[in-house]
């Protein structure tokens, strides 16, 4: 539940700091003293759009800052958790809201970290519901109806199982319709794959083969340039000879010659020694150089039209990557994979015949869980219609008669139903749902967005929300002024469901009826305050005596003996009925 609430530079507001009880808190003073505004802000920690006209005049921003128990809010850990806003020992959540006096723009804060707006509004939605006194035309949208019947009858995990149904069907269908679509060039594909594997196996295709052409076709390119280098090199080690002219002792000699010197001259002086091993080392050195020129010469037997076996072959792999795309390996892996293809497009009627044997199934299980969950809603409607005539009654609308119509669409590829054609189906299942109504004897039901009135509506609202509200999860209900258009005869029985619903909410409620406002467990008075240059709006919690004068103004506008008699009268009426509804053995 919201325990307190801080707003600073907001509207009219400069400071406010509001302390929340459980049960029924009432909001009442004069029209414009700012009362709708605390609504506005709250409406700001649930993530609603803002501007720059929330900014208190001449401030740089405005801040609303709002202390949530956990204690009743259980279902909002786990997103709390999810976004890593909950430390282990948290029991409150704190949800801010700063906006700019500059460019409007806000910033959201769970616990001290900033969110996104989105975030804020996810975590804001769940502690706090508003209802405003245009609320009503949330019940105008036929789409809400639905919503609002399968919570009241706590029917949304059944309706879980059918959306996961109709998914289920619409992916077997949409897999049938691309197999069908693709039956239309099966054949085609196959010979595709057929004339891909036959040109591979034709064309003796090895991995890197490519690469192997390319290297040996540099070499065969340039094969006199190299024979001749290694053949001077060569010659230049043994046979003392460089581009067939001799240039002196051959390297090898030398270097035996060089070694043979220095290791007599190491026996004359030892300290020569690793001279004398490094010149060896050399010699050995010169010699292995020449034997590997030797050996590489003897490879060098070009052959005369090797040269345009490597071109050919070359242009039959250009050949085979122009025509199926990419290098070799790629077309090496298709090939490779090809094969399977084949076999799974060649059973593709068999594989069809089992989606649609599938498709079936599913058809036959969805539609029995959907007709399971459309017989329990005509159930539950009945019975919310029936709550809900009983408590517009309670409200001094006892000749209005309440419906819940149910329709069905007709789909020749939708669900199965007994003794007729097939209907639509979505993940809701195969429901229409629309409320109706009718306000005066003799006249038919109608849709309820053309019939309700103001007064009705508003009416309708609270009859619902008193009847919903034992499934409804948000914690804090905010009421604005909904008992707009009631009048002071059927406000005892909206302050009654109000305070009734406070068996599992708090309530917060902005209302002008005396007959509501008695029913309050705290009542907090809203004035607008004038100094020499500026209008603020302040909030004081009031006593006993305190409320009886504020009924009393309330009733008549000026207090009197007689209007505060009436005032105590309507408090006294309200706390008797309280105590007789805490403990139904004691009288009213």
């Amino acid at each position: 539940m919201l325990l307190e609430l801080q707003i600073r530079d907001f509207a009219i507001i400069d400071r406010l700091h509001l302390r929340l009880e459980e049960g029924f808190n009432v909001l009442t003073g004069e029209t414009g003293a700012g009362k709708s505004i605390i609504i506005d802000a709250l409406g700001t920690l649930r993530g609603e759009k803002t501007d720059v006209t929330f900014v208190r005049a001449g401030c740089s921003r405005a801040r609303i800052e709002g202390v949530f128990s956990l204690d009743d809010s259980a279902h909002v850990l786990p997103l709390l958790q999810e976004y890593g806003l909950l430390d282990e020992d948290d029991s409150q959540v704190i949800l801010a809201r700063e906006i700019s006096a500059e460019s409007g723009r806000s910033v959201a804060r769970i616990n001290g970290r900033a969110v996104s707006t989105g975030v804020l509004r996810e975590v804001g939605g769940r502690l706090i519901d508003i209802h405003g006194q245009h609320e009503g035309l949330s019940l105008f949208n036929a789409r809400t109806h639905l919503d609002m019947l399968d919570r009241f009858g706590e029917l949304l995990p059944l309706r879980g199982q059918v959306a996961e149904l109709a998914s289920q069907l619409r992916r077997t269908r949409e897999e049938l319709a691309e197999l069908r679509r693709s039956e239309a060039r099966r054949q085609e594909r196959m010979e595709e794959l057929r004339f891909l594997i036959e040109d591979v196996a034709a064309a003796k295709l090895r991995p890197g083969e490519e690469e192997e052409l390319l290297r040996e076709r540099a070499v065969v390119q340039n094969a006199a340039r190299i024979t001749s280098l290694a053949s001077d090199a060569y010659a230049s080690l043994y046979e003392g000879r460089t581009g067939g002219r001799p240039s002196g002792r051959p390297v090898v000699e030398s270097t035996a010659q060089i070694a043979a010197a220095l290791d007599e001259l190491s026996r004359l002086d030892p300290s020569i020694g690793p001279v004398a091993a490094q010149a060896s080392d050399l010699h050995y050195q010169a010699e292995d150089l020449a034997a590997a020129l030797r050996s590489y010469r003897l490879t060098l037997d070009f052959e005369i039209d090797r040269i345009d076996q490597i071109e050919d072959r070359l242009t039959v792999l250009r050949e085979l990557q122009r025509k199926y795309g990419g290098d070799i390996a790629q077309i090496l892996e298709r090939a490779g994979s090809a094969e399977s293809e084949i076999e799974r497009l060649a059973n593709s009627a068999e594989h069809i015949a089992g989606l649609e044997r599938q498709e079936a199934s599913q058809l036959a299980e969805l539609a029995r869980v959907a007709l399971g969950l459309s017989s329990r809603r005509r159930a539950v409607g009945d019975r919310l219609a029936q709550l809900i005539e009983g408590a517009m009654g309670d409200l001094a609308m006892p000749n209005i008669r309440f419906s819940v119509r149910m329709e069905r669409g007709e789909d020749q590829s939708g669900v199965p139903v007994p003794d007729g054609a097939p209907v639509a189906f979505d993940k809701t299942g195969i429901d229409q749902v629309e409320f109706m109504i009718s306000p005066n004897p003799g006249e038919p039901l109608k849709p309820l967005a053309r019939v309700a009135s103001g007064g009705e509506s508003a009416r309708l609202l609270l009859a619902l929300k008193s009847i919903l509200s034992r499934v409804d999860e948000v914690p804090t209900l905010i009421f604005d002024e909904i008992d707009v258009g009631v009048g002071g005869r059927a406000g005892q029985v909206v302050g009654q469901k109000l305070w009734a619903i406070t068996s599992n909410h708090q309530v917060v409620c902005i209302t002008h009826l005396p007959q509501v406002a008695a029913f309050a467990d705290a009542h907090y008075h809203i004035s607008k305050e004038f100094s020499s240059d500026r209008t603020r709006t302040a909030v004081r919690l009031l006593g006993d005596e305190q409320r009886v004068d504020e009924l009393a103004a309330m009733l008549d506008g000026t207090p009197s003996e007689h209007s505060r008699a009436n005032a105590r009268e309507i408090i006294g009426r309200a706390g008797g009925w309280k105590r007789q509804q805490r403990d139904p053995q004691l009288a009213v």
